[in-house]
C-alpha cells in the first residue's frame, strides 16, 4: 500500500522556504567572490609572466604593498593614504550631500507641481547637459581653489539626476491613488507628501546611487584645483611621476569606498521601502 504523503505545517514551510533562500545568497555570494579573485589571479598571472609589462600595469601583489606602505609614508604626492582618503571624502561627501537636498526636492517638486515646472524646467535643461569640468574655469573665478571650488564641481556632477530620478518617479505615482485620495477630500499637498513622495522613493533612490558614481567620477577633476591632498590629486602625481602603481591604487581605493557607499545606500533603501515588501 502507498503510504500516506506527510503533511507539513506552516511553519515547517516558511523554515524551508527560508533555508533555502539563505542557500540562494550563500551560493550568489560565493559567486561574487569567486569573480573577484579569479580577476585579481588573471591580473598577477599576466604581470607575473610578462604579457603585461609592469612599467604600465602594476601587479595586486605589488598594489597592496604599496597600499601598506602609504598608509605611513607620505612618499611622492606629500601625504599618507588615509589624509588623502579624508580629503577625497570631504569634497565628495559635500558635493554630494548638497545634490541630494537641492536635487530631490527640487525634482519633487517640479513633477508634482506644474507651475512650478514650467517655471524651472527650461533653466534646468539649459544647466542639465553642461560637463561638470566646465564650470572649472568660472569656479575658480567665484569660489577659488578651495573646498568650495571642488565641492561645487562635485554638486553639479551629482545634482543631474537627484533631479531627474526624483521628477521622473513621483510623475508615474499610481494616479489610482491620488484618485481615491481626493475622494477622500485630502488635499494637494497632503496628497504630495503621504501618496507622491513615497511613490517615487524607488527612483529617487537609484538616482542616488547615480549620483554617487558620478561624485566619485568627477573627484579628480574637481582635485585638479591646485589641491594638495585627495585621491584624485595622488592620482594626478602618479602621472606626473610615472607610477602606475600609485595611479592604480587612488582608483582601486576610491572603487572600494563607492562600493562601500553603494552597500549603505541599498541598507538605507530597504529600510526605507520595506513597506513594498509587505
Amino acid at each position: 500500500m502507498d503510504q500516506p504523503k506527510k503533511k507539513f505545517s506552516n511553519e515547517e514551510r516558511i523554515a524551508f522556504v527560508q533555508n533555502q533562500k539563505r542557500k540562494s545568497q550563500y551560493f550568489l555570494a560565493m559567486l561574487s567572490v569567486i569573480g573577484v579573485l579569479g580577476f585579481f589571479l588573471i591580473w598577477q598571472i599576466s604581470v607575473s609572466t610578462g604579457l603585461l609589462s609592469e612599467k604600465f600595469l602594476a601587479s595586486p601583489l605589488a598594489i597592496f604593498n604599496l597600499f601598506v606602505v602609504k598608509l605611513t609614508d607620505p612618499a611622492p604626492d606629500g601625504a599618507v593614504l588615509g589624509v588623502n582618503v579624508l580629503a577625497s571624502l570631504q569634497v565628495s561627501l559635500t558635493g554630494f550631500l548638497l545634490a541630494i537636498l537641492i536635487g530631490i526636492p527640487l525634482g519633487l517638486f517640479m513633477g508634482w507641481y506644474r507651475g512650478f515646472d514650467s517655471f524651472m524646467r527650461p533653466v534646468f535643461e539649459i544647466i542639465r547637459p553642461i560637463p561638470p569640468i566646465s564650470w572649472i574655469p568660472l569656479t575658480i573665478v567665484w569660489l577659488g581653489i578651495g573646498l568650495q571650488a571642488k565641492a561645487f564641481i562635485v554638486f553639479f556632477s551629482a545634482f543631474v539626476p537627484c533631479v531627474i530620478n526624483a521628477y521622473t518617479g513621483i510623475k508615474q505615482t499610481n494616479p489610482v491613488l491620488i484618485n481615491v485620495a481626493k475622494t477622500c477630500g485630502a488635499s494637494n499637498f497632503t496628497i504630495f507628501r503621504k501618496i507622491g513622495i513615497p511613490s517615487s522613493m524607488t527612483m529617487t533612490f537609484a538616482g542616488i546611487k547615480v549620483a554617487l558614481g558620478n561624485a566619485w567620477a568627477t573627484l579628480v577633476a574637481a582635485e585638479m584645483l591646485s589641491a594638495s591632498a585627495g585621491l584624485g590629486y595622488m592620482i594626478l602625481m602618479g602621472r606626473q611621476f610615472a607610477r602606475p602603481d600609485i595611479i592604480i591604487l587612488g582608483i582601486v581605493v576610491i572603487g572600494i569606498i563607492g562600493t562601500l557607499f553603494t552597500a549603505i545606500l541599498n541598507m538605507v533603501e530597504n529600510k526605507v521601502l520595506g513597506w513594498k515588501k509587505l
